[in-house]
């Protein structure tokens, strides 16, 4: 296999080495070195540990990557994900100071993750039994509106560059060759590669901004935003509606045609301006400033660009996003201003052909093709998808399977709409992770999947980076595994979010699913997704050797249980209402049974015919089988899965 990138950053490391390398003491935690040695720190000599861990990577056997037959990109249904947040899971206190810095060392090295430390991280993902590796946003972060010190990801700058924070300044090869190195990295050891945009939204310092205002909205910049809990329509923030409004909003989103959508009031549609000539554009302090003239009376008029806020639902409580805007897909003098009617539920006067943004458009159907020629991709998971015009997704997804017929698209949506598929997702987010939270919610939802089938996968997880972790709901430990041990046996994708391994118990954000006394007690620059910030790799107990024995456990049935068809996911009554149980496999054939205690505090019995008699019952989190005892009665652990051979 060809290594250009590693071979650079191997040759570079030789150099420092040859020099003297690193003069502080660096340390690295145990499961870096060793996937399966002590998880303790050890200190190294980083150009001698990068050096190795990249030999040793590319001593192994090169490892083929996971491929699909269904159609382009479809290898996601045999897929086994990790989401790797590399700033986050690929940071450690080097130098055992108790604090991650934000720059680098003396000797430059950084203690906040990079694609350098992530390329370590790599044989630890594979051991879990993962095949691919979703990355979190990796492009450059804007600055404008932060709400930490590094930014967050999704606040994306240029999604044409890297972010330079993730490369090691010791190297001083830059980001694109550091990340081209985790790509030959990932595939060398059979790790698909999916890396997350956000295509409707940008930073409100874009690089783009310069040669394109046109391409945002602008307002007053004399109008200030909300504070926190205002409703005041002489600020800006999200339009306010009266709850006849909201009941005619409601009514309208339920047909699905968007004709005659109930505009903001004036007051918010007058802060919106025309926007400004590129040479009346500039950056001050960071903060993109630009100039327009009033239509009657000619004085200039100083403008800026606006903060976003949730496209969905028109009185969503959810914070305002401050550093970052909506882009304009759409130009009409009757729709310059955002709101859930030029955003989402796009008005049909407005998502006209003559009012594309045609530029706009080219710029950003051209983003997935560049990334995937420059470093290799093999899918992009694409944020907020929903709220993208449906002609320029399909023309995304066209230049993509351009380039690569066996690209994956993965989408943000959590409904499995049949659509999904027809508009080109290979896989969704999906209600797993909700339904399964509840034991009725998950019953109905199984006899649902079992009526229906699943058009598209889904992602099987118990936690993802916007809701608090799985360890910390009731049950603990036990509830994170069990989530996780249902949802590796049902037709969706099994996903390791990060950290959830390492037992993590901080959130990375308080999207949603959080209390409002959750997120007073955590402020956005406590969090991940804004500001430095290290999973704990030495805690103990943690779920690394139930998660690895689970998947073993999983793949010797993974014809059965990726199929989607209906009929393929059978619930079964017990005697016991508190034991979710299912059979997977269509009637007539060779089938499994999954046997879950939903109770996370007690343990439960179940007997009776759902028994197989004869038949191995094990606990594929720790291998070991269990007795069904006299009269055929099993007993389970709060939150134990078990699986059975029919």
């Amino acid at each position: 296999m060809n290594t250009p990138a590693l071979d650079r950053i191997s040759a570079r490391l030789c150099e420092r080495l040859a020099v003297g390398g690193n003069t502080a003491a660096y340390r690295v935690p145990g499961l870096w070195l060793d996937p399966y040695g002590p998880q303790d720190p050890q200190v190294v000599v980083p150009e001698q540990f990068f050096l190795d861990r990249i030999g040793t990577i590319l001593a192994e056997l090169p490892r083929p990557l996971v491929t699909g037959h269904d159609g382009p990109g479809d290898w996601g249904r045999y897929a086994v994900a990790y989401n790797l947040f590399v700033r986050s899971a690929a940071a450690w206190d080097h130098d055992g100071d108790g604090q991650i810095a934000v720059g680098p060392n003396p000797d430059g090295w950084r203690e906040t993750g990079t694609f350098l430390k992530a390329i370590t991280l790599l044989p630890f993902i594979r051991s879990l039994g993962c095949n691919v590796v979703h990355l979190l946003p990796v492009t450059a972060i804007g600055r404008d509106g932060n709400k930490g010190n590094l930014g967050s990801p999704f606040a994306i700058r240029d999604p044409y560059a890297l972010d330079e924070g993730q490369s090691e300044p010791a190297l001083g090869l830059g980001a694109e060759v550091e990340f081209a190195a985790f790509v030959e990295a990932s595939h060398h050891l059979g790790l698909r590669v999916v890396v997350e945009f956000v295509f409707r939204t940008a930073a409100k310092d874009a690089a783009w901004v310069g040669e394109h205002p046109e391409w945002f909205y602008w307002i007053r910049a004399d109008v200030p935003d909300q504070r926190p809990g205002e409703l005041a329509e002489t600020a800006y923030g999200a339009p306010l509606f009266m709850p006849e409004e909201l009941e005619g909003i409601y009514r309208l989103a339920g047909t699905g045609r968007y004709v005659d959508t109930i505009p903001p009031h004036e007051p918010f549609r007058r802060m919106f301006t025309v926007a400004p000539q590129p040479e009346d554009v500039r950056l001050v302090g960071g903060r993109w400033l630009g100039t327009v003239h009033d239509a009657e009376t000619g004085q200039p008029i100083a403008v800026r660009i606006p903060g976003a806020f949730a496209d969905w639902t028109p009185d969503s409580d959810q914070p305002p996003w401050s550093d970052v805007t909506y882009l304009r897909m759409y130009d009409d003098p009757g729709f310059n201003y955002i709101a859930y009617n030029t955003v989402r539920m796009v008005d049909d006067r407005l998502a006209r052909p003559e009012n594309i943004v045609r530029g706009l458009w080219d710029k950003i159907s051209a983003v997935i093709p560049y990334w995937q020629e420059t470093f290799g991709i093999d899918g992009v998971m694409i944020d907020m998808g929903h709220a993208l015009p449906p002609a320029l997704k399909q023309r995304m997804v066209s230049r993509a399977r351009g380039v690569d017929p066996d690209f994956a698209l993965w989408a943000e949506d959590f409904d499995l709409k049949p659509g999904s598929r027809a508009e080109g997702y290979n896989v969704c987010v999906g209600p797993f992770m909700q339904t399964v939270r509840d034991r009725r919610n998950l019953v109905r939802w199984l006899r649902e999947l079992g009526r229906t089938g699943v058009v598209v996968p889904f992602m099987a997880m118990a936690e993802n980076h916007n809701v608090p972790r799985a360890v910390t709901w009731p049950g603990g430990l036990a509830y994170a595994l069990y989530a996780q041990a249902i949802g590796a046996f049902l037709p969706g994708v099994p996903y390791i979010h990060g950290g959830i391994e390492l037992a993590e118990t901080r959130p990375i954000n308080t999207g949603f699913d959080f209390t409002q006394a959750q997120v007073a007690g955590l402020p956005a620059p406590a969090l991940h997704l804004f500001s430095a910030g290290a999973y704990d790799w030495t805690r103990r107990p943690n779920l690394v050797a139930s998660l690895r024995r689970l998947h073993a456990a999983r793949a010797p049935y993974a014809e059965l249980i990726t199929d989607p068809g209906p009929e393929s996911v059978q619930p079964v009554e017990t005697d016991n209402p508190l034991i979710v149980a299912f059979r997977r496999g269509r009637p007539g054939g060779p089938g499994l049974l999954v046997l879950a205690n939903s109770d996370r505090v007690a343990p439960q019995s179940v007997s009776g015919p759902v028994i197989p008699v004869g038949g191995r019952i094990t606990d594929p989190t720790t291998g070991k089988e269990l007795d069904a005892g006299v009269g055929g009665t099993l007993v389970l652990a709060p939150c134990q899965v078990v699986i059975c051979r029919l």
